[in-house]
């Protein structure tokens, strides 16, 4: 097998790893959980070497191998030098009362001591963990999905794609609910005209046609996107050349139902004619 992708998994325990590795393995990745570290290079070297058609493979590896963690590090920097084949390392997190309420729920001890308390053995493993951390290729905050939400993220992280592999997700929000977790670039459009205040306009949202044309209408917005797409179109190339898989990209009014919608819908539409793939979600477009 000529592999062309190669996935690594770690993070906090409670973090989403196994979820995240399901995900993958629905997408037609070879998976391992809990591979100890040193059988990673032998593992590598088995996929190189089948001549089987599977070209993706991923392994969970955590704090489970506590006592060889620190061996992880430079096996990892030695795989990634391998010439043909895409190694890339994920890191998974969560905040500390997510973490403790997923342990709560599930009602399963933590790895590290079950006769801990579980906020000293999060601490701890973040720390065992920050090495690892510091060297990921993406960094992946869970604490706001579900285990559903977090399977069907990674699901379209990893979409099968023939030309481009770097995903853009779109992601309009407002701002009274908080800025998404997981953002890689804001921007604020409170500045533009608000169709809240057009009495007629108040009750649709950015996807209808009369709020998008009372958008379109004003010169701010034309403004507004002309540089919004040049700095993507500088951009994007920049993240895939870096060797990015994806980049979320969040649009915020203050409701997030007329402004930021209407803006990232209408910047998916030219990041779609830039041949990359698009993901777009209105996280809070429903909400009064």
């Amino acid at each position: 097998m000529k592999s062309s992708q190669f996935l690594v998994i770690t993070g906090l325990s409670g973090s989403g790893k196994g979820t995240f590795l399901r995900a993958l393995e629905d997408r037609g990745f070879y998976c391992v959980d809990n591979l100890p570290v040193g059988l990673l290079q032998k593992f590598f070297d088995l996929i190189l070497k089948s001549e089987g058609e599977t070209s993706k493979a991923a392994v969970v590896i955590d704090a489970r191998e506590a006592e060889n963690l620190s061996d992880f590090p430079q096996i990892f920097a030695d795989l990634k030098k391998q010439p043909g084949i895409r190694t890339e390392l994920w890191f998974l997190e969560a905040s500390d009362p997510v973490l403790v309420r997923r342990f709560s729920e599930t009602r399963r001890p933590h790895p590290l001591d079950p006769n801990l308390p579980v906020l000293d053995l999060i601490a701890r493993e973040r720390e065992l963990l920050a090495p690892i951390r510091l060297g990921a290729d993406n960094v992946m905050d869970t604490s706001q999905y579900t285990i559903h939400e977090l399977r069907q993220h990674v699901s379209g992280l990893f979409e099968e794609q023939d030309s481009q592999h770097l995903l853009v997700s779109l992601v309009s929000f407002g701002f009274k609910y908080g800025v998404p977790i997981d953002s890689d670039l804001v921007f604020d459009v409170r500045f533009l005209p608000n169709p809240h205040f057009v009495p007629h306009l108040k009750p649709l949202t950015g996807n209808d046609a009369a709020v998008v044309d009372f958008m379109n209408s004003q010169e701010t917005t034309s403004q507004f996107l002309k540089h919004l797409h040049g700095l993507v179109d500088f951009l994007l190339p920049h993240y895939e050349k870096e060797g990015k898989s994806y980049v979320t990209i969040s649009i915020g009014c203050t409701g997030g139902r007329h402004r930021s919608v209407m803006i990232a819908n209408e910047l998916a539409r030219h990041v779609e004619h830039l041949k990359y793939r698009v993901k777009v979600s209105h996280r809070d477009v429903e909400k009064v």
